[in-house]
């Protein structure tokens, strides 16, 4: 994608999702319709995938961050994809990373107050199918967030 415009609607928008068309049309120098209709073409070609809340720490249940590297049995395709299939459906891991050098997989995993590592490593993790290893790291502060 070449056009500067179409990047600049990309840029408020990831800022501020909420943005409408007529103010993102103003921080770009379009009419609110020819916004739109950009942003409508975006959607379409996959640009723009979606939108989402940014939640707050207090409203996800103030979480502890704890990342895992997971090594697997073996790098079949079969063991690879029913890992993935699983992880998708664990709330508690809210991203998944196939990984190049030392482990498979980073997992960032969010531990709600009330609930504990133990058992989110015991009844979860531990259980995800292939694993072989898991290593994890607990995040002391986040330095660098999204908005």
């Amino acid at each position: 994608m070449a056009d500067p415009i179409d990047e600049a609607i990309l840029l408020q928008l990831s800022r501020n999702a909420g943005l409408t068309s007529a103010q993102v049309g103003d921080h770009v120098g379009l009419s609110p319709s020819a916004a739109h209709r950009r942003i409508k073409l975006l959607e379409e070609s996959g640009h723009i995938r979606g939108y989402r809340a940014v939640l707050s720490r207090a409203a996800q249940g103030d979480p502890s961050t704890v990342f895992v590297q997971v090594t697997l049995d073996d790098q079949r395709r079969d063991t690879l994809l029913k890992f993935e299939q699983t992880v998708s459906r664990c709330p508690q891991i809210v991203e998944c990373h196939l990984m190049s050098g030392e482990s498979d997989y980073l997992l960032k995993v969010l531990v709600r107050t009330g609930d504990s590592y133990e058992r989110v490593h015991r009844e979860v993790l531990a259980t995800l199918p292939g694993v072989r290893r898991l290593v994890t790291h607990f995040s002391i502060r986040a330095v660098v967030e999204p908005a």
